[in-house]
């Protein structure tokens, strides 16, 4: 009698996975779109990405993080190494400057607008608090004597 009951719990699963996989894909997509569009947030939609496929595909997501383009992207947030300083200057200045003139000029309804400034200043704070790292040149080694 318990063969019934593991059918009935196997399809919840496996669209679970389904579901969590064509996230994962569908992130990847937008991620590989930011990297050339600047209003597209590629590293956090790459940490999602990486998020949905460890809980749908270990295949995907070793592939994600092995990626020669995508990967290294990922690998310094993962290892708790944080993100460079420039590229958080960069972030908080386009923050500052998009999201302003999105909620000013293209809003009309005030609690949104409202909403997009504490968006802002939420993800401005969160940038603040992540420790940062200089960019790391490779050096040159110099041959032993």
């Amino acid at each position: 009698m318990t063969e019934p009951n593991q059918a009935k719990n196997r399809p919840g699963i496996s669209a679970r996975k389904w579901c969590l996989l064509t996230a994962g894909l569908l992130c990847t997509g937008l991620a590989i779109l930011g990297i050339f569009l600047p209003l597209l947030p590629t590293v956090p939609l790459l940490l999602l990405a990486a998020a949905c496929f460890a809980r749908s595909s270990e295949p995907f997501y070793l592939w994600l993080l092995e990626h020669r383009h995508l990967g290294p992207l990922l690998q310094p947030y993962l290892h708790g190494d944080g993100i460079p300083r420039q590229a958080r200057r960069k972030a908080i200045a386009l923050i500052w400057l998009t999201i302003p003139a999105s909620a000013l000029f293209l809003v009309p309804i005030p609690w949104v607008r409202g909403l997009m400034f504490v968006v802002a200043l939420a993800v401005t704070l969160y940038l603040l608090r992540l420790p940062t790292r200089e960019k790391t040149a490779v050096q040159p080694t110099s041959p032993s004597p």
